[in-house]
């Protein structure tokens, strides 16, 4: 026996008949475990070769416990610390502080726990909060969370292009708090994914591999990427109401709905995964930002004495955000096709 790293040792294989091969496990693994001879275990046989060995009787529900000092913490800093803690995974959260500090911390503490889903305050002292989580990782799946973040998405992009048409501003005045809930699960998703490449019982609740878990933090983060586009359309009208009725035209929001139509067509196609339908709907994205590119040369050189030119562009910009952060997703989607059609063979 050699050591290679910290947590793995090279082991040879011993013959103890014709057809069969064992290998001993390292003890410290086993005393940790607190298994014993006869106790199951469950191998899996990965792709790549590798074997996973799981006890069975082991318990998944290992806490994970972090712990700040806002001594030891830069200035202004807990909220980073604590969405940090947040996405790596963490189960129970204990922040120590000084007494007379207590309301500002406090209130990064609720900052925290808004934009994100699961934790509550556990434990509050005059010098210590415990927060702790009460969402198992493996309970929400992936793709409920993703459809969540679409239908809030094409919600307020919808919504936008209704006030457009006539309909009240105030349709929209919610715009920061549709953002924050597409925050919040794209957290969600990369806690999950990073307690899934770590647990295999959250793994198999998920019902991912570690290269799905992966694929799915993408795709959340393109989305999240498009939501800030609509916030920031959403933002345009809120602030300036009056150019709904005076912009020089309606080209960049005429765009909109065939962006609508393709972001849909990838999301079906996470299922469905047929690359051609995927293929389509990217090249339709990719024509709209070539006319959109085309509407902003000729706003810069023919129209600039009209007053609204700043929002025409901004507007054209972000549409033109849509699309590419809509290609990038249909492009992650192309990637996890081609990985499934990967066959491993063994020299």
């Amino acid at each position: 026996m050699g050591e290679d790293l910290a947590n793995q040792e090279i082991r040879k294989l011993q013959s103890t008949g014709i057809s069969t091969f064992t290998i001993s496990l390292p003890k410290p693994w086993v005393l940790k475990h607190k298994l014993s001879a006869r106790d199951p275990i469950r191998i899996d046989w990965r792709p790549s070769g590798a074997l996973r060995i799981t006890p069975l009787n082991s318990k998944e529900n290992l806490q994970r416990k972090i712990y700040f000092s806002t001594k030891e913490l830069p200035e202004n800093s807990l909220h980073d610390h604590l969405m940090g803690a947040y996405i790596s995974g963490a189960d129970v959260i204990e922040v120590l502080f000084e007494p007379q500090n207590k309301k500002k911390i406090s209130r990064e503490i609720r900052r925290f726990l808004r934009g994100t889903r699961g934790f509550e305050i556990f434990e509050e002292g005059e010098s210590k909060i415990e927060l702790i989580c009460i969402m198992n990782a493996g309970e929400l799946p992936l793709h409920a969370s993703l459809n969540r973040m679409y239908l809030q998405l094409s919600a307020l992009i919808r919504d936008i292009v209704s006030v457009f048409q006539g309909e009240q501003i105030s349709f929209i005045e919610d715009y920061e708090d549709r953002e924050a809930e597409v925050d919040a699960l794209l957290y969600l998703i990369e806690r999950q994914v990073r307690i899934s490449l770590d647990s295999h019982s959250v793994s198999k609740n998920l019902e991912i591999s570690r290269t799905q878990a992966l694929e799915y933090a993408n795709l959340a983060k393109s989305l999240e990427r498009m939501m800030d586009h609509a916030h920031t359309l959403a933002h345009i009208l809120i602030q300036n109401p009056n150019i709904i009725e005076n912009m020089i035209n309606m080209k960049p929001i005429e765009q909109i709905p065939i962006w609508q139509d393709s972001l849909k067509e990838l999301m079906i196609n996470i299922r469905e995964r047929d690359s051609k339908r995927i293929e389509k709907a990217r090249h339709s994205l990719k024509e709209v930002q070539k006319n959109l590119i085309i509407l902003e040369q000729d706003l810069l050189e023919n129209h600039l004495q009209n007053q609204w030119i700043p929002f025409n562009l901004k507007t054209s910009e972000s549409i033109r955000r849509l699309c590419a952060y809509a290609r990038d997703f249909g492009e992650i989607l192309l990637n996890v096709i081609v990985y499934r059609k990967i066959s491993i063979t063994i020299d």
